[in-house]
């Protein structure tokens, strides 16, 4: 093995080591050598090269969603990290434990005009769980401190050991328990390749902080209200697969005074469980009964658990017909989405429903009502399928119909996951998606990184416009050949045309649709992508019988569209449903 001889460099190696934190993924530059250098040469970790910042923090934080454990990533000093950002971002309000830890220049280097340089600590701060900010050593580059920086000789080279020793430790305890991501700033002076075979630091052992979440509940209370509830309704967002045990999910299913709504992110699955909330909400706003059927829809009782909701119109729906009682379950957050939220319980969801949950069923009809209008939908559904034109909604059915038995699936974001919540998916398919702040910017680097600690293959399903913009994901050599790529190419933004303020101007085209002309074969060809193109609804079905072939290199396949009528066949299928 091999380590820098910078004790800074020494020190986060050891502790990266001792919690356990073994996958790096590094982002090639020269400041940060002493790190590079000693975890490329540690055999304990698995480290991953990805020239593009941007993408790099999102393949790690794909990791880190997968493996349910911390994983970090390490740039250079300079704009390099602010690349980083929008995963920082992600990570932060989708609870990924994240490492970021950026090299940086001496303070004396700062703000004198040398490159590479920007004030970088605490420049995460707003989207991070915890910022370490270490000293530089003085044992190092002796010389050019003691004429550059002689404030730094105030404190001894032991002290700065212990302080930096403490910080790293409340980094991975915050990452680790709070599943959150964190900020480790490292300074380092020049020479930056020197190197020894031992290390010469010896940090103290860092034990593993469990921490204990004391939940002080009244059951008997919120038992009976549950009991005492002849409407209830359970909205479940992002989720993680399998997180939900059966006894819970066929409780729920069988309540008759229960309507569970899910997402396609939220990976649960019951033939009595709603999995198109816009096609229930829908047909109401268009319905001359709309308040009746609305207060008919309200809930006395909501519980939520699981991430950020994707349905707009749910949310509209329980900010204006609010219920009761809005609880939200999860060991840590709590967000006040629909305005009425009454309690926050923090405790896992499985141990939540079996307290309170009970063998007492009233003789309500709520949930007998809506399922006679979800069997209305889904044969409504299958006839507009046959009687329209191919187009994005043609498409995503064929799409997501077709997807094999146990792949991960990726969705980006704007059109692509919201047209896949109107099409039932497969109980054995795991679901993923970055709606923490719902950007398009890194789905692809997301399912790139995922699919490395993957059991089951991944298919990416994307629009172009995410595709194009996050195109650098597919610039490493870690992509597996049963990594699949659908892209659903309307040439633009197809989401705005489906948005309040669109019309037919040159403007609306260039600024907010920005309509374009470009494939994806050049990109297949340039990264060693089998390219598949499909062109209609025949040539779709024909095409995705051997795009999941099994194959030696990985494959895209490339849907065409037509932009400027994909918005009416959307738009009329809720018309048609009402």
């Amino acid at each position: 093995m091999m380590y820098s001889d910078i004790p800074a460099a020494q020190t986060l190696v050891l502790c990266f080591k001792s919690r356990g934190v073994k996958n790096i993924v590094i982002s090639p530059g020269s400041r940060n050598a002493p790190l590079t250098i000693s975890f490329t040469k540690n055999p304990f970790f698995n480290c991953y090269s990805v020239v593009d910042e941007r993408c790099a923090a999102f393949f790690a934080m794909g990791m880190a969603q997968q493996l349910q454990e911390p994983v970090a990533v390490l740039c250079s000093s300079g704009s390099a990290m602010l690349n980083f950002y929008p995963a920082v971002a992600e990570a932060y309000y989708s609870n990924i434990p994240l490492i970021v830890v950026s090299a940086d220049r001496p303070s004396y280097r700062i703000d004198i005009g040398d490159g590479q340089t920007i004030r970088q600590e605490y420049v995460l701060e707003k989207h991070i769980g915890y910022s370490a900010n270490l000293k530089q050593d003085v044992s190092h580059a002796v010389e050019s401190i003691s004429k550059y920086g002689k404030i730094l000789l105030e404190d001894s080279q032991e002290e700065i050991q212990a302080y930096n020793e403490e910080e790293i430790a409340r980094a991975l305890s915050v990452s680790f328990e709070e599943n959150s991501p964190v900020h480790i700033n490292i300074r380092f002076e020049e020479p930056l390749y020197d190197r020894v075979t031992e290390p010469s630091v010896k940090i103290q052992d860092v034990e593993a902080s469990v921490k204990t979440n004391v939940v002080e509940e009244n059951w008997e209370v919120l038992a009976e209200i549950w009991k005492n509830s002849p409407r209830k309704m359970v909205l479940v967002g992002v989720n993680q697969p399998n997180a939900i045990e059966s006894e819970v999910l066929n409780y729920l299913a069988h309540d008759p005074n229960t309507v569970l709504f899910t997402e396609t992110t939220s990976n649960l699955h019951h033939p009595n469980f709603f999995e198109s909330i816009d096609s229930i909400i829908a047909p109401i706003e268009k319905s001359g009964k709309k308040d009746e059927l609305f207060r008919a829809l309200q809930p006395d009782l909501l519980v939520t658990f699981g991430g950020l909701i994707v349905s707009k119109k749910i949310k509209s729906f329980l900010r204006e017909y609010s219920p009761k009682n809005h609880w939200h379950v999860d060991v840590k957050n709590a967000n006040d989405t629909f305005y009425c939220l009454t309690k926050h319980i923090k405790i896992n969801p499985n141990t939540f429903f079996k307290k309170i949950i009970s063998d007492v069923k009233g003789n309500s009809n709520y949930k007998v009502f809506w399922e006679n209008k979800k069997d209305v939908y889904e044969k409504k559904r299958e006839t507009y399928l046959k009687e329209i034109p191919f187009t994005d909604f043609t498409a995503f059915h064929h799409i997501v119909k077709g997807i094999p038995d146990n792949y991960q699936v990726h969705l980006a974001n704007s059109s692509t996951v919201r047209y896949a919540q109107l099409f039932p998916m497969k109980a054995s398919l795991k679901v993923f998606c970055n709606r923490g702040t719902s950007g398009i910017d890194g789905s692809t680097s997301t399912a790139v990184g995922s699919s490395m600690h993957s059991t089951e293959p991944t298919l990416l399903l994307t629009g172009d416009l995410s595709f194009f913009y996050d195109s650098n994901a597919l610039w490493n050599k870690y992509i597996r050949p049963d990594f699949r790529i659908v892209i659903v190419n309307n040439s633009g933004g197809g989401i705005f045309r489906i948005l309040p303020g669109k019309e037919e101007t040159e403007e609306f085209e260039t600024f907010f649709e920005t309509s374009h002309n470009l494939s994806a074969e050049y990109l297949a060809n340039m990264y060693s992508f089998e390219y598949i193109k499909a062109q209609n609804e025949n040539d779709l079905e024909d095409k995705l019988k051997q795009f999941y072939s099994k194959s030696n290199q990985p494959k895209i396949l490339e849907v065409t569209t037509p932009r400027a009528l994909n918005n009416k066949i959307l738009l009329s299928y809720f018309d048609f449903i009402s």
